[in-house]
């Protein structure tokens, strides 16, 4: 798909603030509709999470797992994932499991 990266810091604040959350065992999720045809996607990591090894790690994995399931989400939506503290010792298959169950929200049935 064509998901896109939110970079700016006004764009996160943005979809903090005005948007709706889901909260997980190993991720938070922010999504706010937005006024384009296409997702844009931010990724963070706190340092609580781990050293910068474990960060991007972790952010790898949410990555790779985003991608997997992007095909089957509506269009429209700023989306940001939070790792939390206990996605630094999760398995791809413990983010995997999480992140399907929190973006079910925006899952377009096909």
């Amino acid at each position: 798909m064509n998901t896109e990266s939110l970079k700016k810091n006004y764009e996160f604040k943005n979809v903090y603030k005005r948007g709706q959350s889901v909260v997980g065992r190993y991720l938070v999720v922010y999504y706010l509709k937005n006024r384009q045809g296409f997702n844009r996607l931010g990724l963070t990591a706190s340092k609580k999470v781990g050293n910068s090894v474990v960060r991007n790690r972790t952010r790898r994995l949410i990555k790779e797992n985003f991608r997997q399931i992007e095909s089957h989400l509506s269009q429209g939506y700023d989306i940001v994932i939070v790792a939390r503290v206990s996605s630094g010792h999760a398995s791809y298959y413990d983010i995997q499991s999480n992140l399907k169950k929190l973006l079910k929200v925006l899952l377009v049935e096909r």
